[in-house]
């Protein structure tokens, strides 16, 4: 993993329906799916290629959702920093055997995400932006973009990059680690509840929402375009767990 001040490292989708996710999303995203050999519980890893980006596990929940993983270099401390900070622990800091350590952890307006810790140094390699089938677009929807980012800048050195008026709906405020703009936060006022959204990577936007369609997803916004020239949709996988896909458009 390359030199980062607290960089998303791990992405986990917990869900209702374990083989229709993995189903769908491996359709969609075009990522492989294979056990991990955890044998406390079922749990699929999913990879771009040859690099392994993020997990599927089965639960009892009202509705599917999707977790970020925010590297650190000591859990406990980082879950006392959220506490002391208005954020809430979700779970206290636990290990798991030849992985790592984590606590699922929430900033102040209640979006939801892990601090992590590797039981060894040898991470994925952070992609390249928009690198197909990786997910390096992180947009935080909350009740108060602001205080959001307040928190987050005091407790991983995240710092502000460009700011996009967008009328009525305020600023959308880029966010950078280490310069590298990775994701926004806004004030989404339609939101049912603030939530982090992940943007996954695709070659070709129309072709990938077109298989999310043929899949048994729902597009609920798109294709829009956005500064660069990247396109993007907004939709949900059968179970309802919120996901989104960036990418050029090559249909004419």
């Amino acid at each position: 993993m390359t030199a980062a001040a607290n960089p998303f490292c791990w992405y986990e989708l917990v869900t209702t329906d374990h083989d229709a996710a993995a189903a769908f999303y491996g359709r969609v995203a075009g990522w492989t799916i294979t056990d991990s050999g955890m044998t406390d519980r079922r749990y699929s890893i999913l990879s771009a290629g040859p690099n392994p980006l993020g997990g599927i596990m089965a639960m009892e929940v009202p509705r599917p959702f999707w977790l970020g993983y925010i590297a650190v270099d000591d859990v406990d401390g980082y879950a006392d920093k959220v506490k002391a900070a208005g954020g809430s622990v979700h779970r206290p800091a636990e290990d798991i055997p030849g992985v790592g350590r984590f606590a699922v952890v929430a900033d102040p307006q209640g979006a939801a995400f892990v601090l992590f810790k590797g039981a060894t140094t040898d991470m994925p390699p952070l992609p390249a932006q928009y690198t197909p089938g990786s997910i390096t677009w992180h947009e935080l929807h909350s009740s108060d973009s602001e205080a959001a980012f307040t928190f987050y800048s005091g407790l991983f050195g995240w710092t502000k990059d460009q700011g996009m008026d967008m009328g009525e709906m305020g600023v959308y405020q880029l966010v950078a680690i280490d310069g590298n703009a990775i994701g926004a936060m806004f004030k989404d006022a339609g939101a049912p509840h603030p939530h982090w959204l992940y943007y996954i990577g695709t070659e070709d936007i129309d072709a990938a929402m077109a298989r999310a369609k043929e899949a048994g997803g729902a597009v609920h916004m798109g294709p829009h375009e956005v500064p660069g020239g990247a396109w993007i949709f907004v939709g949900s996988d059968p179970q309802g767990g919120a996901f989104a896909m960036v990418g050029q458009r090559k249909a004419a």
